[in-house]
């Protein structure tokens, strides 16, 4: 079965299954109330990452020169720019969108397709958007915390979020199904690959601490960074 339709249907299920739990959507004290299904699904993830990604990232970077290592890593933050662009002019960024759109054009062609990152040293902002930062912008509650198979961590909200990010994905375009999968393919080793300098400082229950790196990272990036923390005599 090619890749992006597997895609699609793991998508297509994990949001019938979200939709089936809005009823919890707007409890503070209730992010997590699958959490038995969430740790399941988190112990197959783990198990496939163990056996099959992780030793495919890490022969990755043991064959790839760190040159091209960074350049293939560019070429698909290039391409994300794109989803980026849109999902900043629907939350009414028009400056930050004509950003995204410069930094395409500009990789896409002095950059040789994105393998250099050239907008970043001229003071063009990389931004991370996406259309779940755009629901979240427009008040829609992040809802309950949901582990996907293959796909991970995510919310009710941020999970129907990556079915119009996948229709702005420059990738879907490619015609020959082949190509495209093996770009899909590289493209997951790439994201574990970057995964790798992070998880060093995992401790304790890694379950939780990926959960709640997770939702207090969405919270930030839908915030743009600007989070309010209140301080009183007891907590300053």
């Amino acid at each position: 079965m090619p890749i992006q339709r597997l895609r699609q249907r793991i998508i297509c299920g994990a949001a019938a299954l979200m939709l089936s739990c809005t009823a919890y959507a707007e409890s503070a004290e209730n992010r997590d109330p699958l959490e038995g299904f969430n740790r399941a699904m988190f112990g197959l993830n783990e198990g496939i990452d163990k056996y099959a990604l992780k030793p495919l990232a890490q022969g990755y970077r043991f064959i790839m020169p760190d040159i091209a290592e960074t350049g293939v890593n560019n070429f698909f933050s290039n391409l994300s720019d794109v989803r980026s662009a849109a999902n900043n002019l629907l939350q009414g960024k028009f400056e930050r969108s004509l950003s995204d759109v410069s930094r395409v054009v500009l990789n896409s062609t002095f950059g040789l397709i994105g393998f250099l990152d050239l907008a970043t040293p001229l003071g063009l902002e990389k931004h991370d958007e996406d259309f779940g930062q755009t629901l979240g912008y427009w008040g829609i509650s992040s809802g309950p915390y949901i582990v996907l198979p293959l796909l991970g961590p995510t919310t009710l909200r941020d999970g129907l979020g990556r079915i119009p990010d996948m229709a702005l994905d420059p990738l879907e375009q490619v015609d020959d199904i082949p190509t495209r999968n093996s770009l899909y393919a590289l493209k997951m080793i790439d994201a574990r690959v970057q995964l790798m300098r992070a998880e060093q400082i995992i401790s304790g229950d890694k379950y939780l601490f990926v959960r709640d790196a997770y939702l207090q990272r969405r919270e930030y990036l839908v915030n743009d960074g600007e989070i309010q923390v209140d301080y009183d005599d007891s907590n300053f």
